[in-house]
């Protein structure tokens, strides 16, 4: 806790136009006490420092300096999550405080759980990382009260297992991974201390692969929303940056000239780098984007494969279908996403576009 009492005297004294000899003077003490006071060598006695409030005429909290902070629960949570992320030791005596104001608030007990586990992460610490794990286990009894959809035990579990394999227990963190993998949550993880701690290469491909994948399809999610919201703010140029970027990254992850799900989803990709252009006033670049997001669908929809057979780097593709939103047809699938974009002309294009893609 920082006090500001000396600077404080001293501002206050000032604010009146006072000397330390005068200031002294009215309280009866010698200058020299005055002086060390506002040097911060010494400090007035309590009842002096009552006084000095009496005189400038403040309260004594104002005159210390000191704010009461407040204490519930979500403002000491924004609190430590601003120490943790300059790992600011600060954080950690804060924690236990907290702990013992809310011993029984899922929100602090797992909130403090992060905190120790980002400072045994940061330092490497086993102790720091030990106290994580035992709060995450009492996180996982209270679990009940949280209200946050985003939090779950898989969650905690995933937490757990990163600390146990801080902890050199490699074999017990992938154990907790494993049983908590709904969803190829931990898959790459699973996959990367297989290969890179473990030297257990061939067990962790299909974890890599299935993590590679849902990667992919993420990517290709966050990005075709985040083009909308550029759209929604007239920011031409970021809807044109993240549309050329999902293009060359899924032009780079195909092995093999033949159509499977990675062509569908380009053909959106550049369907959307069409509208970017046109709208930035590029329109013979938009016009080939476009033709060339025609003659892919037109060619998916010919020899639909649902698959990710030409993904590259991944070994192990032998997955089920992968389906969008859009529905199975990628001409169909653009179409409507032009539709979305109420750009009349565009959809006019893509109609006569895949029609003779079609007829061809």
């Amino acid at each position: 806790m920082k006090l500001t009492l000396s600077e404080n005297i001293r501002m206050f004294r000032k604010q009146r136009k006072l000397t330390q000899e005068k200031l002294a003077e009215a309280l009866g003490v010698t200058v020299g006490a005055v002086y060390k006071w506002e040097s911060g060598l010494s400090q007035p006695e309590l009842s002096l420092i009552v006084e000095l409030a009496d005189f400038f005429d403040v309260s004594v909290d104002v005159l210390l300096g000191y704010r009461m902070k407040d204490n519930s629960i979500q403002p000491i949570l924004e609190r430590l999550d601003k120490y943790c992320r300059t790992l600011d030791p600060a954080a950690l005596g804060e924690a236990e405080k907290a702990l013992t104001r809310y011993p029984h608030s899922f929100e602090m007990v797992y909130g403090c759980a992060q905190v120790y586990l980002a400072f045994g992460t940061g330092n490497r610490d086993p102790d720091q990382l030990r106290r994580s794990l035992e709060l995450m286990e009492q996180a996982r009894v209270l679990l009940p009260q949280s209200s946050d959809p985003r939090i779950n035990e898989s969650l905690i579990s995933g937490g757990m297992a990163t600390a146990w394999f801080l902890l050199g227990k490699k074999e017990k963190a992938l154990e907790l991974m494993e049983k908590n993998n709904a969803g190829g949550a931990f898959s790459s993880s699973i996959g990367a201390i297989m290969s890179v701690y473990m030297g257990r290469y061939d067990e962790a491909v299909p974890y890599l692969s299935e993590a590679m994948q849902e990667g992919i399809l993420s990517l290709f999610n966050a990005a075709l929303g985040y083009f909308f919201v550029f759209l929604s703010r007239g920011d031409w140029k970021s809807a044109l940056d993240i549309t050329e970027w999902v293009a060359g990254l899924y032009t780079g992850l195909k092995t093999e000239d033949r159509p499977d799900f990675l062509d569908k989803a380009m053909t959106m990709a550049l369907s959307m780098r069409a509208f970017a252009l046109k709208k930035a006033g590029k329109a013979g670049e938009a016009d080939a984007a476009l033709k060339e997001a025609a003659e892919m669908a037109v060619r998916f929809d010919s020899t639909p494969d649902f698959t990710l057979k030409t993904l590259r780097f991944a070994d192990y593709t032998d997955r089920g279908a992968v389906l969008d939103v859009f529905g199975a047809s990628a001409v169909k699938s653009v179409a409507e996403m032009i539709g979305r974009l109420n750009e009349q002309d565009m959809s006019e294009k893509w109609k006569e576009l895949t029609d003779n893609g079609r007829q061809d």
